[in-house]
């Protein structure tokens, strides 16, 4: 039976969502191969995951703007991309263009606020006529395509942390607040609660808030939602969690552990102010005192350093002890264009979150762990263990 999905980003026009529209549009046309792509490796095949021609794509953006000049900026800027390729995809970035909408904002911060469009900034209605307003979009979005099912991915700029504490642990005791213009949700909670009473499944790539508190939970779950997060692991994080476990494995000690990142696209740039970094590093230094049984020393950096684009590179230095006391060191650099690490995983979880869904299986997708540097409900942070997590869901499902 053919079926037909949406796919609906939010930050549409930004560095992630134009590689995974453009990427998109490449494997619909047979233009590229699936590298990178953990949907497509074999023990995934047998899932009957979603065709790509069978998804179509729209989104929120708070910039003003147009995606292919976006997507012509990125080739400039990361030298990736060819010139053929982008001449041939021009008319599915055109189309995904067109069904890109204006964003919306609340508690998001000066460093966001900054970028989007001077309307959307000044907009200072209450957080239940912003959540209307998605809720129409995405509607739209839905009859229009005609498409069965719609998933939700934020791929927007990083957050101030929010103030959880403020925030009612139920859904009733939190519902009369959106109505208020100091409801404490921030932008993504809104967009959430937006694709919750639309139908749609949601995944936050982000460290963000989102869907990641009790009454939002409450929500999704009586609305039988999938949802999954947060914060996507694409390059440093992810080699951590990959390489720690090895020093546990050997009974190394971690005396400490230090890593320093710099990139310059505008995820960095927002990542400049303190208020957006501290989220951030509070996501990528939370996995060692996990995996290793105790906390070594550690600090984290991240630096907006322009001149780099998108190619981050990431420098770390592993102070460790080992037999008879004896110090050593290990150092690793790493250095990868982020959108291009990022998009794939991105095509991934909406698969995944759709064939999920599709399944009739709702609440936090805790088996997508290893996607995530701070995965909702599972505390194991082992890429190797995590990854198992997602094997034995497909394993499960084609029984």
């Amino acid at each position: 039976m053919s079926r037909r999905v949406g796919l609906w980003l939010i930050g549409a026009r930004g560095g992630v969502a134009s590689v995974v529209i453009s990427g998109l549009a490449a494997l619909q046309r047979g233009l590229t191969d699936n590298c990178g792509l953990v949907s497509c490796l074999l023990t995934f095949s047998g899932l009957e995951l979603l065709d790509w021609p069978d998804v179509a794509i729209g989104g929120h953006e708070i910039r003003p703007g147009c995606l292919v000049d976006e997507v012509r900026q990125f080739q400039r800027s990361s030298r990736t991309l060819s010139d053929q390729l982008l001449e041939q995809i021009e008319p599915e970035l055109r189309q995904a263009d067109a069904a890109i909408r204006p964003g919306i904002l609340f508690r998001a911060g000066d460093a966001i606020t900054r970028l989007a469009a001077p309307d959307i900034a000044g907009d200072d209605r209450p957080p239940v006529e912003k959540i209307a307003q998605v809720v129409s979009d995405l509607r739209e979005f839905r009859e229009s395509g005609q498409l069965d099912h719609v998933v939700m991915i934020n791929l927007a700029s990083t957050e101030p942390e929010a103030d959880v504490g403020a925030i009612p642990d139920t859904w009733a005791e939190l519902e009369p607040t959106l109505h208020q213009t100091d409801c404490p949700l921030p932008t993504s909670s809104l967009y959430a609660i937006a694709a919750i009473q639309s139908g749609c499944s949601l995944v936050n790539f982000t460290p963000s808030l989102a869907s990641d508190c009790a009454a939002i939970r409450e929500l999704a779950k009586a609305n039988t939602i999938a949802h999954a997060g947060r914060d996507g692991k694409t390059g440093e994080t992810l080699i951590k969690s990959a390489l720690a476990p090895a020093f546990a494995m050997r009974n190394l000690q971690v005396m400490s552990w230090v890593g320093h990142n710099i990139f310059g696209n505008m995820d960095a740039q927002v990542l400049d102010d303190p208020e957006n970094k501290q989220a951030k590093v509070a996501t990528k230094d939370g996995l060692l005192g996990e995996i290793l049984g105790y906390d070594p020393q550690s600090h984290i950096s991240i630096e907006y350093i322009r001149s780099m684009g998108d190619w981050k590179t990431a420098w770390d230095h592993i102070h460790f002890r080992g037999f008879l006391g004896t110090p050593m060191v290990m150092q690793f650099t790493w250095q990868g264009c982020d959108s291009m690490l990022a998009a794939p995983l991105v095509l991934d979880l909406f698969r995944l979150t759709e064939r999920a869904a599709r399944a009739g299986q709702s609440g936090v997708l805790d088996w997508l762990a290893c996607f995530f540097k701070s995965p909702m409900d599972v505390s194991e942070n082992n890429l190797t263990h995590q990854f198992s997590l997602l094997q034995q869901w497909a394993g499960d499902l084609q029984r």
